[in-house]
């Protein structure tokens, strides 16, 4: 497995991998499959704003990806960020997104970042065990805050501080 900087022809990958999400699961409350234009508009706002964005490549594939962005857009939060990681369902239960997790808070913590956010839908818990085992802590739990696929979701808040 390699991680690195993600680049414009990881894209299409990137890409079906978020509507996969979309379309199958609770990681992601969007509800409308996104075009390739969004993630490229994606990608560079994150580069733009000096924030990672990483690949994981298995066997020459994309099996994941991850990034964060500032948490909240006010400039007293700018040493706050959330992350996302999401993994190929080809490539589950191989350490990936861990792998890219431990990468995305080695770059927040060489970049000065102070606290890393987690916001994971309550019952994945694959994804909150995940957290756990890198230090992560429950800060919060919100009840009911999203729908999707005609049923209430529940939100946990999880924060790594550095």
């Amino acid at each position: 497995m390699l991680i690195r900087d993600t680049h414009t022809e990881d894209l299409p990958a990137i890409l079906e991998i978020h509507n996969d999400a979309i379309r199958n699961t609770t990681a992601i409350w969007d509800e409308t499959e996104v075009g390739l234009e969004e993630r490229i508009t994606w990608l560079d706002g994150r580069l733009r704003a000096g924030n990672p964005v990483l690949t994981a490549v298995v066997d020459g594939r994309v099996a994941g990806y991850a990034s964060y962005a500032q948490w909240r857009p006010k400039s007293g939060y700018r040493l706050t960020v959330e992350h996302s990681v999401y993994v190929s369902g080809d490539f589950h239960r191989r350490g990936i997104a861990s792998a890219l997790l431990t990468e995305l808070i080695e770059r927040a913590r060489s970049a000065g970042i102070h606290a890393l956010v987690g916001v994971i839908e309550s019952g994945n818990t694959t994804s909150i065990t995940l957290h756990e085992k890198l230090g992560f802590v429950t800060v919060g739990e919100m009840p009911e805050v999203g729908i999707k696929f005609g049923r209430w979701l529940d939100l946990t808040l999880m924060q790594l501080t550095l």
